[in-house]
């Protein structure tokens, strides 16, 4: 039985008692009876409307309650007229207006932040708790190369890819540069947040290729002129005056004119040897537009063979050919010549003796594909995070300007291209002619 159900019981059956009572005190006396019991039924009717008005007061703390636990806060709750409970009902009403203008300001955020999110060039992964992936953006997706339901869930070491180790290893508050395919590179970072008085991880994925690439670009251009400039002021000098040198020769006596002419003559040669050297980096700076012209690839491939197969049968490397459709393409055909000489020679260079290399042709995606394969030990992960690096190399004798002149032409002429080579093999590098 309820307070309110108590109390009408209460003051009917008090009512009620009285008014029994008055009939047996008062008897016969009829207009003191009627009086009485005007007077019981009033007080009966003052104490139902006091009783219903201090519970009306009363429903205050369950509506009160209610709301809240619906989180209803645009519903406002009136004053009933006590002084006290009114203040409450002031302070409840000024809670719920805040509470509504905060949740209109955090859903007004998220969804800013979700659509920021979305549109960021940035890739954005974050952890839970556990250090699982628990989001990631849509540029993290395509930076990782792998579908948003592959990695959620997962750790970052169990996602596999180039950019997912480099995110198991970097440390909190770093960074470190990670090389994709094509010469791209990215940039990872680590941080942390607060969620619920609790750390949480996320990393920053920020694509630098075509920055570096520029800034780069602009640092080995400087230097190389600068060089340039000094080298073949000085080698062009030394060598008239070396050839002048040797016109002297006859006036030395003949026990020591063959030492003489030799000696000029290793300068001189060395003198040469520096001055073609140099204008190896030269040429990267002063690679020329490409003139386009429809060319065909295979034919390009065909002589590239020709040129490197005395080189190929003294070390015994087989070519093989895997057919397609024949490519072609509106490129500048001695550029392109270029570019296939390079990677061919590194790959001769991969195998050195005894291996295959593979030429062929694809549709990928309905894209014409030229696939260079291998059969060398592929590449050292050290090398990979270097891969279109200017001036690096890890060949003895090497100038590190092989891969950076393909890069170049391959940029100037908008084709997409990669070069992978796991441990043990095969490398294989990829043109696209998109």
């Amino acid at each position: 039985m309820t307070l309110r159900l108590r109390l009408i019981v209460y003051l009917v059956v008090l009512h009620a008692g009285l008014a029994a009572l008055l009939i047996v005190l008062i008897g016969t006396h009829r207009a003191w009876l009627l009086a009485a019991e005007a007077v019981l039924a009033a007080s009966l009717t003052v104490g139902v409307m006091l009783g219903r008005r201090l519970f009306a007061a009363g429903r205050f703390p369950d509506d009160a309650a209610r709301l809240l636990e619906d989180g209803d806060f645009t519903s406002r709750l009136r004053e009933v007229g006590e002084p006290a409970l009114d203040r409450l009902v002031q302070v409840y009403n000024q809670m719920a207006d805040r509470l509504r203008s905060e949740r209109v300001r955090l859903q007004e955020q998220h969804y800013f932040l979700g659509h920021l999110l979305a549109a960021s060039p940035t890739g954005i992964v974050t952890l839970d708790y556990d250090g699982r992936i628990s989001s990631v953006n849509p540029a993290a997706v395509r930076l990782l190369a792998r579908d948003e339901s592959d990695m959620v869930g997962r750790r970052p070491s169990e996602v596999e890819g180039p950019l997912a180790d480099v995110l198991a290893t970097v440390e909190f508050g770093g960074a470190e540069v990670a090389a994709l395919g094509g010469g791209r590179r990215v940039r990872c970072g680590r941080g942390r947040f607060m969620d619920t008085g609790f750390p949480r991880t996320f990393y920053l994925l920020e694509e630098l290729t075509e920055e570096l690439r520029q800034a780069e670009k602009a640092a080995y251009e400087k230097l190389i002129r600068v060089v340039s400039h000094e080298v073949n002021n000085t080698v062009g000098a030394a060598g008239s005056l070396l050839h002048s040198c040797l016109r002297y020769a006859p006036q030395i006596g003949e026990t020591d004119r063959a030492d003489y002419e030799g000696a000029l003559g290793v300068v001189i040669a060395r003198a040469e040897q520096l001055n073609r050297f140099v204008r190896a980096f030269a040429d990267v700076v002063r690679l020329p537009d490409p003139r386009r012209e429809p060319c065909d690839i295979g034919a390009i491939i065909a002589d590239v063979v020709r040129l490197l197969g005395p080189e190929c049968e003294r070390r015994g490397i087989r070519w093989a050919s895997c057919g397609g459709a024949p490519i072609v393409a509106v490129v500048d055909r001695a550029q392109m010549e270029q570019v296939l000489l390079n990677v061919c020679r590194n790959a001769i260079d991969a195998i050195d003796q005894d291996g295959t290399i593979t030429v062929r042709t694809d549709s990928v995606d309905g894209c014409p594909t030229l696939i260079i394969e291998d059969t060398g030990h592929g590449i050292a992960a050290e090398a990979r995070r270097h891969l279109f690096t200017p001036f690096y190399t890890t060949k003895p004798q090497g100038q590190g300007i092989g891969l950076t002149l393909v890069h170049e032409i391959l940029n100037r002429h908008g084709l997409t291209h990669d070069l992978v080579g796991p441990p043990g093999g095969p490398t294989r590098f990829t043109i696209r002619f998109e």
